[in-house]
């Protein structure tokens, strides 16, 4: 069965209208998978030019520029961005130590994002251990701006987008986007609430399609526009990750081996020897991985919530091989119990499904799950038999 097929199989299983995939071999983009619908509520299918909001894939292309501004002396990645970026955090005197480097690794100490339970400030030594941090890339960001007196979008299109032929790609929204974009799916398939970024955030507003970002792959592959030192570095090992999930606030001395570590905007698996970062801004979801081993890396973009849940099979189809990033990640699979289920359950109605969702002892918030995903499918009367069940 051609791959095709299957990744057409895969997003409908996992209620995703589109996808969009890339591959680089060697010195050349060597395959194209384009798959589905740009939207639900239209015809348009994906194709090669199709642009995708990238999410979290932000990262290591501002990190590309953050390396190459270093090598041409404009910042050093281990002086404090305090210097830089004075009363960022005027009542922390720990943040006082946090560097360049430390916020590529995500050792910085910082929150993902500040909220109500976790506000803005260090929740441990910066450098002491893996917490993954938007807020990190947010304030290098500023510091980035202020040490060049550019904005971030201007900047990463000198160094990044225009040097590699990234003609479809930005840090905010273009109007020439609108002709050919992806618009964002809930995790059922429906339309969902989307933006169009109108100020760069170095965390999560790429804009891009497939091409582009294998572009950007082979440049990685080849150490373009880095010193050989920076090509080096920014792919090695600098911090370990001791706990699962991305988020760890709380110091302890109790380490889990997960297999990933994380480099100067990458995640990697030091056994595998490849490196890789996962998006996933709620209605859109990407995954990318490459090895300098082998010469091969790929790109995946869908515009539904659920795309992580393929995103383990769909990478075995183009890059076989033990990944421990998706382990860590643990996201729920498109074939776990409760989306069997629910697909049963649209297929056949939910009374004949019932006794199998008994006997599999779902949870209640997985019950809410399933009801949800029969009302988004207007199976309104199942959702309320099921609802009744629950209580």
């Amino acid at each position: 069965m051609p791959v095709e097929a299957d990744f057409q199989r895969l997003i409908e299983e996992a209620a995703i209208p589109g996808v969009a995939a890339a591959v680089v071999r060697g010195d050349r983009l060597e395959q194209i998978l384009c798959c589905g619908l740009r939207s639900a509520n239209a015809p348009e299918l994906v194709d090669e030019n199709t642009v995708f909001d990238a999410a979290s894939l932000t990262k290591p292309v501002f990190a590309h520029a953050v390396l190459q501004l270093a090598d041409q002396g404009w910042l050093s990645l281990d002086t404090p961005l305090v210097h830089y970026v004075p009363g960022y955090f005027p009542r922390d005197d720990r943040a006082h130590t946090i560097t360049a480097k430390h916020v590529l690794a995500h050792s910085a100490g910082l929150p993902n994002w500040r909220n109500s339970d976790f506000p803005l400030k260090t929740y441990f030594e910066p450098g002491e251990q893996f917490s993954y941090s938007g807020e990190g890339y947010l304030y290098l960001q500023k510091a980035i701006e202020k040490i060049t007196g550019e904005k971030a979008h201007a900047l990463v299109d000198e160094l990044v987008f225009r040097p590699l032929g990234m003609t479809r790609s930005s840090l905010i929204w273009d109007i020439r986007f609108d002709l050919n974009r992806a618009y964002p799916h809930d995790a059922f398939g429906r339309p969902a609430l989307g933006g169009k970024p109108g100020e760069a955030n170095a965390a999560w507003s790429l804009q891009t399609t497939a091409v582009d970002f294998a572009r950007f792959l082979l440049a990685v592959l080849n150490g373009e526009r880095l010193t050989p030192g920076s090509a080096e570095r920014w792919l090695e090992p600098h911090i370990d990750v001791r706990h699962p999930g991305i988020q760890c606030l709380v110091p302890s001395n109790e380490g889990v081996a997960t297999g990933v570590a994380w480099g100067l905007g990458w995640g990697l698996e030091p056994d595998q020897g490849t490196f890789f970062h996962w998006g996933d801004n709620g209605p859109f979801t990407a995954f990318t991985i490459g090895s300098l081993r082998t010469r091969t890396a790929l790109v995946i973009f869908n515009d539904g919530a659920s795309g992580l849940s393929i995103m383990p099979e769909m990478v075995a189809y183009l890059m076989p091989g033990h990944r421990p990033s998706f382990a860590w990640l643990d996201y729920a699979r498109h074939d776990a119990p409760v989306r069997r289920l629910l697909r049963a359950a649209l297929k056949r109605g939910i009374v004949q499904v019932w006794p199998q969702v008994q006997d599999a002892g779902l949870e209640s918030d997985a019950l809410r799950w399933i009801i949800q995903g029969l009302s988004a499918a207007g199976r309104e009367p199942d959702a309320v038999w099921l609802r009744e069940r629950l209580g």
